[in-house]
């Protein structure tokens, strides 16, 4: 951290002024950006919690203070980009000044050293840039307003700037610093908190949890955020280009669907209904290719009740495409060229590294084609049997045959073992394992696929496809499933594996069938996570690497201990049962009132027969 410049009495005022010219002398040497350990910064060490102890009382004692300054809002900058004013004013000789130009520039203080009470060096930051600020007290000038400019300033204050451009002539050095001779400098916005020196913030944990602080040291976090804007501007003109028009689809439904997830529920209120967070914006998507827009994608927030692990938050960005009259082949195609695009354009090449957790280093080449491999064919190659005919790869019998097979490899599946989790199991033990460069698993069961169009030669499969890379799905894409009689039938299997245990079956959508009586033309989808892609293109193999703000468990362990937990769910069963026994009582109320008019009107028929 930076201490606060003492404070000196006129008398000592006075004494140091005797040596002006020899601070004068001194005063010619400028810092480098790089010389942040300098003797001449030197401060005492104190733990990060004192430090922000002792700038919260400072200011807040200044913030107490009548006609206070703090927070001004009224600086205004006329040097937005430091870049362009180091091209227009790189020509400054040695020791030349223009102070005919007066400049304004607001920055954060990264280093600051001081030659004397009369003479202060900065160097602040302004976007990636960084330049020198020299401010230094004439002979005759007002110390005191000099003083009390530099008095609370420190390490990672945010501060305006006014002055004029010019270049310093340091003594043993021919080029002097290009920099701003600032005649006046105003807080703007202290950091109350300790900024970390060149050591840097490398802690995971903690820049995931301080975002910010990484954000103002880290710039590869900076960089990160400027790729994701790349790429996802790279889409939008990629697909826009090719006649698809963006949209916006609710993330608020009454089903969720479009994907094998399970979703957060809420509640609605007014509507007074559960509501789910929507888990994928396909089924939406679909039903504008059946209104007529022909070519439509989505760029959004997705959200999926699941395990928190490095591929895996809770919500994470994707981008899902729709065009009708196309296939499963077609969107390979388009996916392929737009992912390898996106890669030589971000990267300058279309051979990345990719680094795993366990240090392994992969090369990925992501020109095109990408390898295609069928599924089915492709495990009785690995596993060296034969599998049961694909129209019967749903049947009890196929899921004895298929335990066997995972137990014979010792491979694990946790419960529920239905048919598809199964088949998945091996797939990513046997497939999924070895696509190092991108590839297309293609031709999975209708099992596994509901909302995929059935293949015309393989009985039992689907025209859809998933592309890997380095062990990871990276997409999902097929010819969508148009017939209306056959969907409701996929989403009675999916229900019945909802009641086998697997909470992340789909649900049936009865608009999204109703949608498809109206008739959707031959169309072709495809949907990925963004996230992922940008794994890959920054080098990260944890998803919360590329996050703004990723779900981070509660400092200390898990969120809530088993206990707590039950505590939690124990309280809400009550709570629910407490709302439906009071709807209990206002319907029975209704039935008695229902009766009591019965027996009235009973009375009144038989007086009347009478």
């Amino acid at each position: 951290m930076e201490s606060l410049p003492e404070k000196i009495s006129k008398n000592e005022q006075k004494r140091r002024a005797k040596q002006q010219e020899k601070q004068q002398r001194l005063s010619q040497q400028p810092p480098r950006p790089v010389a942040q350990n300098s003797q001449s910064t030197r401060e005492p060490e104190i733990l990060p919690h004192q430090h922000h102890e002792n700038r919260l009382k400072l200011f807040q004692n200044i913030r107490s203070t009548p006609g206070h300054k703090l927070y001004p809002s009224d600086f205004e900058s006329n040097v937005t980009n430091l870049a362009a004013f180091k091209v227009q004013w790189g020509s400054l000789e040695t020791g030349e000044e223009n102070t005919s130009i007066e400049v304004s520039v607001r920055g954060r203080i990264i280093f600051i050293r001081s030659a004397g009470e009369r003479l202060r060096f900065y160097i602040i930051q302004n976007g990636e840039e960084q330049i020198q600020i020299v401010s230094q007290a004439k002979e005759g000038a007002d110390m005191e307003s000099y003083l009390q400019q530099h008095e609370h300033l420190g390490r990672g204050d945010i501060i305006g700037i006014v002055g004029h451009p010019g270049r310093t002539a340091p003594r043993g050095r021919p080029v002097g610093e290009l920099s701003i001779f600032a005649s006046q400098i105003i807080l703007l916005a202290p950091s109350l908190w300790m900024i970390p020196k060149d050591t840097g913030f490398t802690d995971a944990e903690q820049r995931h949890r301080n975002r910010p602080l990484d954000l103002i040291v880290n710039r590869k976090t900076r960089d990160m955020f400027r790729t994701r804007h790349q790429m996802n501007l790279y889409i939008t003109n990629f697909l826009s280009n090719r006649g698809y028009i963006g949209v916006e689809t609710p993330i608020l439904s009454q089903v969720a669907g479009g994907a094998a997830a399970k979703p957060f529920t809420t509640f609605h209120n007014d509507l007074k209904r559960n509501l789910f967070l929507r888990i994928a914006t396909e089924l939406p998507l679909k039903q504008l290719v059946v209104g007529g827009l022909d070519r439509v994608f989505e760029i959004g927030r997705v959200f999926r009740n699941e395990d928190i692990d490095l591929t895996h938050n809770h919500e994470f960005s994707s981008c899902e495409f729709y065009q009708a009259d196309a296939n499963y082949n077609d969107m390979m195609a388009l996916t392929e060229e737009m992912i390898s695009g996106l890669v030589k354009k971000v990267t300058g090449s279309y051979v990345t590294e990719f680094t795993t957790q366990a240090g392994e280093v992969h090369e990925v080449n992501w020109a095109t084609p990408w390898k295609r491999i069928e599924m089915i064919p492709a495990l009785e190659e690995a596993t060296g049997v034969r599998f049961p005919d694909s129209d019967q790869l749903h049947t009890e019998d196929t899921r004895e045959f298929l335990i066997k097979l995972l137990e014979k490899h010792g491979v694990t599946c946790s419960p529920p073992q239905t048919n598809a989790r199964l088949l998945d199991k091996l797939v990513g033990e046997f497939i999924e394992s070895v696509c190092i460069n991108p590839t297309f698993i293609m031709h999975h069961p209708k099992m596994m696929s509901p909302l995929s169009k059935s293949h015309p030669l393989y009985l039992g499969l689907t025209e859809r496809a998933e592309a890997f890379v380095c062990k990871r799905e990276i997409c999902n894409l097929f010819t969508e499933l148009n017939d209306p009689y056959e969907q409701r039938e996929r989403f009675l299997e999916q229900a019945n594996q909802r009641d086998q245990g697997d909470d992340e079956a789909q649900l049936i959508d009865e608009d999204f069938c109703r949608a498809l009586e109206y008739g959707l033309p031959p169309t072709g989808g495809c949907g990925f996570g963004l996230d992922r892609i940008l794994m890959f293109l920054t080098n990260h193999y944890s998803i919360k690497e590329v996050l703004a703000y990723p779900m981070m468990r509660d400092e200390g362990g898990k969120a809530k201990s088993k206990q707590e937990q039950v505590a939690a769910d124990t309280d809400a069963d009550e709570s629910r049962l407490r709302e439906k026994q009071k709807r209990l009582v206002e319907l029975q109320s209704q039935m008695a009132q229902l009766e009591g008019e019965i027996a009235d009107l009973s009375i009144k028929q038989e007086a009347t027969s009478g």
